[in-house]
């Protein structure tokens, strides 16, 4: 409950803003060192050393690949078309995990040139209009089109209601996928990327398809799903990504991050920006689809095109690279799929001619339906992603017992510092501190404090300061806020009776009203490296050594941590990675574990801030509670993904 009267009104303190400059400063001054990187690639062996330093960081940040497996494919049926046919076609990409597409082929015996078409964020996948329009024209105009159904879109839903429709809208259904992911060390792209490898498995693997001649084009959603595959699998000898290439400078100051399969872990702090997804595939023609009013950035495009130029020339291609613009909105406008389609002739057929988009036909989603009910989930057996990640973990959970039965306590502990990106206690800041008001409750007082632990960081805090405090300290975080506890009456006033010094504080980014802002700033972090759990564990800590000296005393308090909903990973981080500063720690309604959530496919998105990269690679929640002696630990109401008690 808000308290009256306690709350610290400061605008500068509107939490997504200043969590957001604060990334940006960082981001701003990784570009730039890329930048620096960037110019010296001068020959072209440095440009082959900086390509395949690229592609491994992008593989291993994906959390490598399957291995992979028959893909079973089967034609299921086809539609006959004008110049054209259509084949529907279902495959495993891993077992029992069925992808869904639609083959689009030319008259005439082949074999033909086969282009990839990666679907963007259609709630119906490839029986979207500008889909098929591109896949028909790429027919009519000799080159056979694959347009498959990515997880979480068309018959791919992987959650279903209880009419076994798709629950959710694709972009939430990615970022479900991507929590887990994120925890297990790998990401949305790579189910995505890999369904597209497979898609080119199963097109090369016909004999109506010359392998030789592959080439890639999607848009949105699409457009990243072709900036990945074309810079990853040396098939694709042609490409042209839509509405979706910029760079990263222009994507953080304006649209921000994206969805879960769009940002990769460590990538900006790494020194990978859009321009980098052509440059690992330099000198294979690529052509660059752009709209002038795209919020896809069109000043990022043209500077990453520029980009590309210049390596492209150094090599000896420049002609093999190019941009269009359509002065248009973000979309597959028919200019785009006619210069897509002009591209791919021009560099699999040897044909530069001025082709034009005809009027034609198109099919209801239900028409090219694939499976027998609409959706693979209602197939028997199938397998959907959650399953995989949740057999993942299972593996893992293994390794990590093994990894903690081995180590030793301070190099297990080592590893969760890094994972976390925590700093040891001697290495931060001393945490400043401001008073700007004051609440007399009679016999103590509110102090309100903002406390400043770091460069660009301030956190409102509440002290709760008895008249003659006893030796005792407690630092409350409670999920929910300062003020949730903070009321006459409530579980901080009862500490400060028994003469006990209280400071409640808001976590790093919490107070946010908009949720969609806080998974930008998330996954800005994520594209830096950092965490919110690391970058929280670090305030808890500094202002836990503020608490303890408080007031300049002889003799320190002792500073018990209390930890309450969302905050209780936080303080189980702080508590094991610096025992030594606290009495005790106690977590009160905090997520169980992390596999609890990896197995939880409609787990809500507000536990993306307490996931971090890999982290069940090494260890999870109990893990770090097991680490301190049990009369420090009390773990009170614990709950699972859904907020249920354990």
């Amino acid at each position: 409950m808000v308290i009256e009267n306690l709350t610290t009104v400061v605008t500068a303190l509107e939490p997504e803003k200043m969590i957001d400059s604060y990334l940006k400063k960082i981001a701003y001054a990784a570009i730039e060192r890329r930048l620096a990187e960037y110019e010296k690639l001068q020959t072209i062996e440095q440009i082959a050393a900086y390509q395949q330093r690229m592609r491994e960081f992008f593989i291993h940040k994906l959390g490598g690949f399957p291995e992979r497996t028959p893909l079973n494919a089967r034609i299921v049926g086809e539609i006959p078309g004008d110049d054209y046919r259509m084949e529907k076609v279902i495959f495993e990409s891993q077992p029992q995990h069925y992808v869904t597409g639609l083959l689009y082929l030319p008259s005439g015996a082949g074999p033909h040139p086969g282009v990839l078409v990666p679907c963007g964020h259609s709630e119906n996948g490839k029986a979207n209009e500008p889909y098929q329009r591109a896949c028909i024209l790429l027919a009519k105009n000799g080159l056979a089109a694959f347009c498959y159904d990515p997880i979480g879109q068309g018959e791919r839903k992987q959650i279903l209601d209880a009419d076994g429709k798709g629950k959710y809208g694709c972009t939430t259904e990615h970022t479900m996928v991507g929590m887990g992911s994120i925890l297990l060390g790998a990401n949305t792209a790579r189910y995505r990327i890999y369904d597209g490898m497979r898609a080119l498995d199963y097109l090369v693997s016909r004999a109506d398809i010359d392998p030789l001649r592959i080439g890639c084009t999607g848009n949105s959603g699409g457009g990243t799903l072709t900036s990945y595959l074309m810079a990853l699998d040396p098939r694709i000898a042609c490409a042209a990504p839509s509405c979706y290439l910029t760079s990263m400078r222009r994507l953080i100051d304006t649209l921000g991050a994206q969805d879960a399969e769009q940002n990769i872990h460590g990538e900006i702090a790494f020194g990978m920006d859009h321009a980098d997804f052509l440059l690992m595939r330099a000198p294979k023609p690529t052509l660059i689809c752009t709209a002038t009013r795209d919020y896809f950035d069109i000043l990022g495009a043209w500077d990453t095109f520029r980009q590309a130029k210049r390596i492209y020339t150094r090599l000896g291609f420049a002609e093999r690279v190019d941009l269009v613009e359509a002065d248009a909105t973000h979309g597959f406008s028919t200019q785009l799929r006619v210069a897509a389609v002009r591209w791919m002739r021009r560099w699999l057929l040897k044909i530069d001619d001025a082709i034009t988009e005809p009027d034609f036909p198109i099919l209801t989603e239900e028409e090219l339906h694939c499976t027998p009910r609409g959706q693979v989930m209602l197939m028997e057996g199938a397998r959907s992603v959650f399953q995989i990640n949740a057999d993942m973990e299972s593996r893992l959970a293994r390794q990590r017992r093994a990894f903690w039965a081995e180590t030793t306590k301070a190099e297990t502990l080592q590893k969760v510092r890094e994972i976390a990106g925590v700093k040891w206690l001697a290495e931060l800041a001393e945490c400043r501190c401001q008073t700007v008001g004051v609440v007399d409750r009679g016999v103590y007082r509110i102090e309100k404090l903002l406390l400043n632990p770091e460069e660009g960081i301030l956190l409102p805090a509440l002290l709760f300061k008895p008249s003659q405090p006893e030796g005792e300290a407690y630092l409350y975080l409670h999920g929910e806020g300062k003020e949730a506890n903070a009321g006459a009456g409530g579980p901080i006033e009862a500490l400060a009776l028994k003469g006990h010094l209280v400071l409640a504080m808001d976590l790093r980014g919490l107070g946010d009203p908009n949720l969609g802002k806080i998974h930008k700033n998330f996954f800005l972090a994520y594209m830096l490296g950092k965490s919110y759990i690391g970058m929280r564990t670090e305030d808890v800590l500094a202002c836990a050594r503020f608490l303890a000296s408080y007031g300049a005393c002889a003799t320190p308090y002792r500073v018990h941590l209390v930890g309450i909903g969302e905050a209780g990973p936080v303080a189980l981080h702080a508590a094991a990675l610096q025992a030594e500063l606290f009495a005790a720690v106690t977590l009160r309604r905090s997520l169980a574990s992390w596999a609890v959530l990896v197995r939880a496919p409609e787990a809500p998105l507000n536990h993306l801030v307490n996931t971090l990269h890999g982290a069940l690679e090494i260890y999870d929640l109990p893990d770090l509670a097991a680490s301190l002696p049990a009369e420090k630990v009390t773990v009170a109401e614990p709950v699972d993904a859904l907020g249920q008690p354990v």
